[in-house]
């Protein structure tokens, strides 16, 4: 496999689930891959030593941090914004400061990325932005701060797909349901819960997401942009 022989990826948020599926997937490709991690040092380490890839410590809370470390990457072929957090519970008596850090990491983060990787990104680039189904649903209580984050990635994606689609950039969000990782496993206790709102009553495995992923960065995906592709066993519908 080499659909991705020498291209200079970066995947932000690569160190466990669906990061590090990516990372392995764009690495088993052939590209020349970096990726970011916050806390999970250990975890980005191994990694790095499993698939070749360059680790770099980066806080995507840390708007200069983050830009800098892009920056370095030089000229992109891809960038996968995958970098995230999730704070769900009653909105009355959620922290301020939390929600404020989840936005700065769920919006913030991914539209910098994105602007700082098009000033020098190649011709016919690929930015891609995990997303989730919850940007076009939040069938329970207490997402209604999460389901904003994703709704407003939508609204991105959709913009930077028109100020970047004269050099053939794309821009595009992938929207998973639930996926089967150490934060959400397939035998937790809210997995039932979250199966029954949809059409294939199980969790999505991290590789199907980093497959449709490669499919949105590789060759044949040149004229698609501004889209949201959602991988969610039909949770949404």
């Amino acid at each position: 496999m080499s659909d991705f022989y020498n291209k200079n990826v970066l995947v932000l948020g690569g160190s466990r689930g669906i990061g590090a599926a990516i990372v392995r997937r764009f690495a088993k490709g052939g590209g020349k891959v970096a990726f970011t991690y916050a806390g999970s040092k250990d975890a980005a380490e191994a990694l790095a030593s499993e698939t070749g890839a360059e680790a770099i410590r980066t806080d995507s809370a840390d708007r200069d941090a983050l830009i800098d470390t892009i920056a370095g990457r030089g000229a992109l072929d891809v960038i996968v914004i995958n970098a995230g957090t999730a704070l769900l519970g009653d909105p009355l008596t959620l922290e301020a400061d939390a929600i404020d850090r989840m936005i700065a990491i769920n919006v913030n983060a991914p539209y910098h990325a994105a602007v700082e990787a098009a000033r020098r990104m190649n011709e016919g680039g690929r930015i891609i932005v995990i997303g989730s189904v919850n940007g076009d649903t939040m069938p329970f209580a207490g997402g209604a701060a999460y389901a904003l984050t994703k709704s407003a990635v939508q609204g991105m994606v959709r913009g930077l797909a028109r100020d970047f689609g004269d050099r053939r950039i794309t821009v595009n969000a992938v929207q998973p349901g639930p996926v089967d990782t150490d934060m959400n496993p397939a035998d937790g206790p809210m997995a039932d819960f979250m199966h029954s709102f949809m059409a294939i009553k199980r969790h999505i495995h991290a590789d199907e997401v980093a497959e449709f992923t490669a499919y949105i960065a590789g060759p044949n995906a040149a004229m698609i942009t501004g889209a949201m592709h959602t991988i969610d066993g039909g949770m949404g519908t």
